[in-house]
């Protein structure tokens, strides 16, 4: 075990876990979206659980860096909380937002970071961006909804872990950037029959297990 003081409180963490984790584990919340805590390499891409660390120059990402003895950790100063804010509000921009008619309606991680960051879920100062691209449905067993993905990544890091293989991918660039299902036409419906861990990480509901369930 290792000690470290955040946001002046010291507190002990297992040595060679991130920062993030270290403090969740302590119920000293960050905002975070792109995170699990069985990645070996989290991505950092999500740019929302950035904190000040002694010795660092600038903020950094908290899933990125490991806990040292004694690291002086802060996570709520002004600097923060203005780049998780802009963080925030760039992935807001591309989020369709109808939170009445969704079902992460009210355990949604959206909802959660906007209620922490004291954060409005419709941007005043962006302009909203629709992308045209239409809900996935010729998967046999899952529905995918691009326009309220946030492009976390946890699908396809967990399908990977979870199938031993990439069945879920990144497809297409810039704005048009969406989750893509691919294999052999049987291969999707006997792995995914058993499995949709991909439906139950995702912080938004943008993929959903289809009611017929792959019978």
């Amino acid at each position: 075990m290792v000690k470290l003081v955040v946001d002046n409180k010291e507190i002990e963490s297992e040595e060679g876990i991130t920062v993030l984790q270290a403090c969740l584990d302590n119920e000293i919340y960050i905002p975070n979206l792109c995170y699990l805590k069985e990645m070996d390499n989290p991505p950092g891409s999500c740019r929302l659980c950035f904190v000040e660390i002694d010795g660092s120059r600038q903020p950094i990402t908290s899933c990125t860096v490991k806990v040292k003895e004694g690291m002086v950790v802060k996570t709520n100063t002004d600097h923060v909380r203005r780049l998780q804010r802009a963080a925030f509000e760039l992935l807001l921009s591309v989020h369709h937002i109808d939170c009445r008619n969704c079902p992460a309606n009210r355990k949604c991680e959206l909802q959660r970071i906007a209620k922490f960051l004291k954060f409005g879920l419709k941007p005043k100062r962006l302009e909203q961006l629709e992308r045209e691209v239409k809900t996935e449905q010729d998967h046999p067993c899952l529905e995918y909804v691009p326009n309220r993905c946030i492009l976390c990544g946890r699908c396809v890091f967990v399908c990977r872990k979870e199938s031993g293989q990439a069945m879920i991918s990144f497809a297409k660039r810039g704005l048009d950037t969406v989750i893509s299902f691919f294999g052999e036409e049987d291969k999707p419906r006997a792995t995914c029959k058993e499995c949709y861990a991909c439906t139950r990480v995702c912080p938004v509901s943008a993929i959903l297990v289809k009611n017929s369930h792959c019978q």
